[in-house]
């Protein structure tokens, strides 16, 4: 047996207004919804310039660790094969590819890199390399120019 209400009945103007809302209203307003973005335009904000701000200032952190700690295995896995480091003209490629005359010792790549693209530092510049070293005297000088970008500089950071 099914129990269905009068159409005029107050049971079921009660029911509508419950589910529905006082005048039977099923969405929310233009200015609702503006709100709503509004708010959530100023929460999205506020995260990505938290979040700039948190990786803008790990940037000399993360290369003073690369240049002093990552590259240091890599460096010293080549000499360990070929008897030196790589000289300034073969560079960090010889951790990639065998330098030219020297592939019978090469044991390498000694460097894992994807596409065979050595890295870059965070402000998108390549790493810079000397051997024999003229700031490290006890191997070779490995440095980014840092934030300004210009070799030479006060913001350079380097292994020495």
């Amino acid at each position: 047996m099914r129990f269905v209400l009068p159409a005029h009945s107050s049971a079921r103007r009660s029911l509508r207004v419950a589910v529905f809302g006082p005048a039977g209203r099923r969405a929310f307003t233009l200015l609702e919804v503006l709100v709503v973005l509004a708010i959530i335009g100023l929460l999205v904000g506020l995260a990505v310039s938290n979040v700039t701000g948190i990786l803008g200032g790990n940037q000399v952190k993360v290369t003073q660790m690369f240049v002093q700690t990552t590259m240091k295995t890599p460096l010293t896995a080549f000499r360990l094969d070929m008897g030196d480091f790589p000289s300034t003209a073969d560079g960090l490629a010889a951790l990639v590819t065998a330098p030219p005359n020297k592939s019978d010792r090469w044991g390498g790549p000694y460097l894992e890199v994807k596409g065979g693209k050595l890295p870059l530092d965070p402000w998108q510049e390549p790493y810079q390399y000397r051997y024999p070293a003229v700031k490290n005297k006890t191997g070779y000088d490995l440095w980014s120019k840092g934030p300004d970008k210009t070799d030479g500089t006060a913001d350079d950071i380097g292994n020495w």
